[in-house]
């Protein structure tokens, strides 16, 4: 393992374990409204403290950007950190939720993690090295056409004057698709999609903390990530749609044709 990709994985544990003692004590959990149906805990802030604080003890010239606490110094060498990803989930009592930590190098993410701690799953990746769940080999699934597929999503809670163009593309999809599942972690979809239980990915309107682990874990397991209209501006729009490359134009193909002025990109 990747010296830095090893002390990623030491962080992710390190908040991971906090987040999952924190979700069986709810009493002592204490959340605040940040945004337009958007909450953040004394959980999220003290597990980003916790990640911060065990990445610097290696390397302390590092900068950082992280959901809760933003841009943190100035480095070719950023951290980008989602330290709960799935915060709602986390709110209910519903045990789907995880750690999210990036390091990108001049702009590129070069080492991944991605941390369950409800089901004991940590995927990692390391750019040109592949992707991999617990130590084992990760590989997209090999479907070729979007019949037939499983595939995962995000609503637009958070930008609802994009509601009726996303409901566009999700009726077009799902219509061709077997099922579509919304399960309130991007960075979750992303792994599954590396892990191969599901076929595919899009969303709208996320953050560069949301995708930037789970998008190299992706890549890494044979995906190909791009924006809506199949360019590469997805970390700037935060419009992102991930699949099997025999399957990816399909995907895109459904997608283009209903694209608006806002989220053609």
């Amino acid at each position: 393992m990747h010296p830095m990709l090893n002390i990623a994985v030491r962080a992710a544990r390190a908040a991971g374990t906090f987040v999952a003692k924190s979700f069986e004590q709810p009493e002592k959990i204490e959340a605040q409204v940040k945004g337009t149906n958007d909450w953040v805990t004394n959980i999220d802030k003290e597990a980003e403290r916790l990640i911060i604080e065990t990445i610097k003890k290696s390397y302390p010239d590092h900068a950082f950007v992280g959901e809760e606490g933003g841009a943190q110094g100035e480095s070719d060498y950023q951290w980008v950190i989602d330290p709960l990803d799935g915060t709602t989930n986390f709110l209910r009592g519903i045990p789907h939720f995880c750690v999210s930590i990036a390091l990108r190098v001049k702009g590129k993410t070069e080492q991944a993690v991605v941390f369950d701690p409800i089901r004991g799953e940590i995927f990692t990746a390391s750019r040109g090295m592949g992707a991999q769940l617990n130590g084992k080999r990760l590989r997209v699934s090999a479907v070729k056409e979007l019949n037939g597929t499983i595939l995962a999503t995000g609503l637009p809670f958070k930008q609802r004057q994009h509601y009726n163009s996303y409901m566009a593309l999700f009726t077009a999809i799902f219509e061709k698709a077997a099922d579509v599942r919304r399960s309130g972690s991007a960075a979750l979809d992303l792994s599954y999609l590396a892990a191969g239980r599901i076929d595919g990915f899009f969303e709208l309107g996320l953050k560069p903390w949301d995708i930037a682990a789970g998008e190299l874990i992706a890549r890494e397991a044979g995906a190909i990530v791009t924006d809506f209209s199949g360019g590469h501006d997805y970390f700037k729009s935060g419009n992102i749609v991930a699949a099997p490359a025999r399957m990816l134009p399909a995907l895109l193909g459904t997608i283009k044709p209903l694209l608006t002025d806002a989220i053609a990109k």
